[in-house]
């Protein structure tokens, strides 16, 4: 995280936000939408899908895949990528929980 000195906040905290860098890019969720909509692994037809060049698409697929949220495996000549359900399951409940955690308003706004 660079200048943001990530060494003050909590490991979870950094966590968090990784994920929410990962998730904050359209391209990356419509990856993300392309590859749950077809409930089954992808293999190099996100090209035609989402009409972005192969080496913009692949950025992308390396930052969702160093979050975790993908996995990949090599099958001839071709990247194959697939959620990783694991991970996919407890994203949702690291994010359910920061976003149910109770708010207290404040009435000076």
């Amino acid at each position: 995280m660079g200048l943001t000195k990530s060494e003050i906040f909590t490991e979870k905290q950094n966590h968090l936000a990784g994920v929410f860098k990962a998730l904050a890019h359209p391209a990356r969720i419509a990856i993300l939408q392309h590859i749950m909509k077809q409930n089954a692994c992808i293999c190099n037809d996100l090209v035609g899908e989402l009409g972005l060049a192969q080496a913009t698409i692949s950025q992308h697929l390396k930052e969702l895949k160093n979050t975790g949220i993908i996995k990949g495996n090599i099958e001839g000549t071709s990247v194959c990528y697939c959620i990783d359900e694991k991970v996919w399951l407890k994203l949702k409940k690291e994010l359910n929980a920061f976003f149910t955690d109770d708010m207290v308003a404040n009435k000076c706004c």
